[in-house]
C-alpha cells in the first residue's frame, strides 16, 4: 500500500513550489501573491473552474470526474504565514524580515495543487472536488469568512476534510481521532483598577499588582476544582503589566491569558468561572474589574463517519500500522473547526518528522511529507466519489 507513483514522481516539481512559496510569505488575508500562484496553477493544470475572492482572498477550484453523480467533496489547505523572523538559514528561508510559513502552511498549499494537478489528469471519480485554498488561519479566521461568503452552498460541498503537518510525528505516518482533535483557544483579558500611591504607604492604596498576584494562582482552580478531571482544560496567564518604577504602586494592572477547552460544555464552565474568579477577587480587595473575554475558533470536531474514511484512505497510503487512529487531543486551536460545523468531515495529521515545533523560527516543512500528502488527498477524493 504505497504511495502514488505519480505522487512520487511530482515531488520534486511540488517541493520546488513548496519553496516558493516559504520563500514569498503572507500574513492573514494579504495573501495575493500565494492566491495568485495558486490560481495560475490550478488553471495550467485544467481544473474545471477557478473562483477567487471567496472568504476576501480564498481561492476555490472545481474539478469534476468522469462521472455523472453531483455530488461534492472539499479539500483544504491554508495559505497563510506567520508574523515571525526566520533563523534556520535554508537557501529558501524567508526573503521578508517579520514573516515566515512557521506552521507548513506552505506544504499545506503546495500538497493540495499537487493533489490537483493529479485529479485533473486523471478525473477517476465520479462527482467534483472542491480544493479549497484558505487564507487567515492564523488568528483571522479565515475558514468562517470563507463559509459565510456562502462557499459550501455555492459548490454544493457535502463533506469537508483538512490535513495539518505535525512535528514528532514520523514522515510516511498519520494521526487522527473522533470526536475533538484541536481546542477552542479563547482568550481574555483583566484590567483592575485599583488605587495607587507611595509604596512605603500601601494601606493608603488598593494594590492591584497584589490583587492580580493572587488572581493568577486562583484561575488554576478551574481545572483543578471546578472541572471535571477527564475533561481536558488548560487556563494560562501569559502577560501581567503593571507599573512604572519601583517605589510607586500604580492605579492598575492588566492580565492578558488563555484558555483551552476541547468540549463546548468545558468551554461554557471556563468563561462563567473566569468571569466570577476575577470579579469576586478584585471586589473584595475594593477593586474593579473589566474582563474582555474573546471566544475564538470552536473546538475541531471529528465526525464519526468521515473519520473513518479519512483512516482508510491514509492506510491506503502508509499502510494502517502508520496510522494513529486514537492521536491525543491538541490543546492548539484550528479555524477549519468552522467548515466542521457546517458540514460532516474530518482532520487529520500528517507527519513531519524530528523538525523543530511549529511556531517556532526554527521550523521548516519536510519535503519528503509531500508525496504522502498527495497520495492522501487523492485516495479519499477516490474513496468518498467512487464510481
Amino acid at each position: 500500500m504505497p504511495i502514488l507513483n505519480r505522487a512520487a514522481e511530482l515531488q520534486g516539481e511540488v517541493s520546488e513550489w513548496r519553496r516558493y512559496l516559504h520563500e514569498n510569505p503572507e500574513i492573514l488575508y494579504e495573501v495575493e501573491n500565494t492566491a495568485s500562484f495558486v490560481e495560475r496553477k490550478l488553471k495550467e493544470f485544467g481544473v474545471d473552474e477557478v473562483v477567487t475572492g471567496i472568504g476576501r482572498t480564498g481561492v476555490v477550484g472545481i474539478v469534476r470526474g468522469r462521472g455523472t453523480s453531483g455530488r461534492t467533496i472539499g479539500l483544504r489547505a491554508d495559505m497563510d504565514a506567520l508574523p515571525l523572523t526566520e533563523i534556520t538559514g535554508k537557501p529558501w528561508a524567508s526573503r521578508t524580515p517579520g514573516r515566515m510559513h512557521a506552521c507548513g502552511h506552505d506544504g499545506h498549499t503546495s500538497m493540495l495543487l499537487g493533489a490537483a494537478k493529479y485529479l485533473a489528469e486523471t478525473r477517476n471519480f465520479n462527482g467534483a472536488v472542491a480544493l479549497i485554498f484558505q487564507p487567515a488561519e492564523e488568528g483571522g479566521a479565515g475558514a468562517l469568512a470563507m463559509v459565510e461568503d456562502g462557499m459550501m452552498e455555492r459548490f454544493g460541498i457535502e463533506e469537508v476534510y483538512g490535513m495539518h503537518n505535525m512535528p514528532g510525528i514520523p514522515v510516511g505516518r498519520f494521526a487522527i481521532r473522533k470526536g475533538g482533535i484541536m481546542a477552542a483557544p479563547d482568550r481574555f483579558t483583566i484590567t483592575i483598577r485599583g488605587r495607587g500611591g507611595h509604596a512605603a504607604q500601601p494601606h493608603k492604596t488598593i494594590d492591584p499588582i497584589f490583587i492580580g498576584s493572587q488572581l493568577v494562582g486562583s484561575l488554576q482552580a478551574i481545572a483543578a476544582r471546578n472541572t471535571d478531571p477527564l475533561r481536558s482544560v488548560v487556563i494560562s496567564v501569559t502577560r501581567f503589566d503593571a507599573g512604572t518604577t519601583h517605589n510607586i504602586i500604580p492605579d492598575q494592572a492588566t492580565l492578558w491569558g488563555t484558555v483551552r477547552t476541547l468540549s463546548e460544555e468545558t468551554r461554557d464552565l471556563a468563561e462563567m468561572r473566569v468571569r466570577q474568579i476575577a470579579e469576586g477577587i478584585v471586589g473584595a480587595h475594593g477593586a474593579e474589574a473589566a474582563i474582555d473575554y474573546e471566544r475564538k475558533c470552536p473546538v475541531t470536531v471529528n465526525h464519526d463517519r468521515e473519520t473513518e474514511h479519512a483512516i482508510g484512505a491514509a492506510a491506503e497510503v502508509a499502510g494502517a500500522s502508520n496510522v494513529d487512529t486514537d492521536v491525543d487531543p491538541a490543546m492548539a486551536g484550528e479555524d477549519f473547526a468552522f467548515m466542521l460545523q457546517r458540514r460532516p468531515g474530518a482532520f487529520i495529521f500528517i507527519g513531519n518528522g524530528d523538525t523543530a515545533p511549529l511556531h517556532n523560527p526554527h521550523y521548516d516543512f519536510d519535503d519528503e511529507a509531500i508525496s504522502y500528502g498527495i497520495s492522501y488527498w487523492v485516495r479519499l477524493a477516490e474513496r468518498r466519489l467512487a464510481e
